[in-house]
């Protein structure tokens, strides 16, 4: 399965670029384990951050990161046959679940829900 990892991006974080990478780090580490478990994991910010930087973004929250940052990642989810929720509040996880729900994808909350692929 391709499963897009959702966890907190700027939740909680005040928009600090140190903190921020502790959220990125954390969605990483699970992409990981996903792949571990013989799928293969994907995650939104890995799409639109290079596009962030190219289409002129100055900031988090700016026009250019809202028409990008999470629109690319419910494209993403239509790609995918599953949504992974880590982590603690986030509006934007949340709604990535929430397309995933909508568009009939599996949706795993704990990565032990993930069946391992027998290869």
């Amino acid at each position: 399965m391709m499963i897009l990892v959702a966890g907190p991006y700027r939740s909680g974080t005040n928009d600090d670029p140190v903190l921020i990478q502790r959220n990125v780090n954390a969605m990483e580490d699970m992409a990981l384990a996903v792949f571990r478990l013989g799928h293969l994991p994907v995650l939104g910010e890995w799409f639109a951050l290079p596009l962030l930087k190219h289409a002129g973004s100055k900031k988090i929250g700016d026009a250019v990161f809202d028409e990008i940052f999470h629109p690319i990642a419910r494209e993403l989810i239509a790609k995918c046959d599953a949504v992974l929720r880590i982590g603690g509040p986030s509006t934007g996880a949340d709604d990535m679940v929430a397309t995933g729900e909508r568009l009939g994808k599996r949706i795993f909350r704990d990565p032990s829900e993930i069946p391992t692929r027998r290869q």
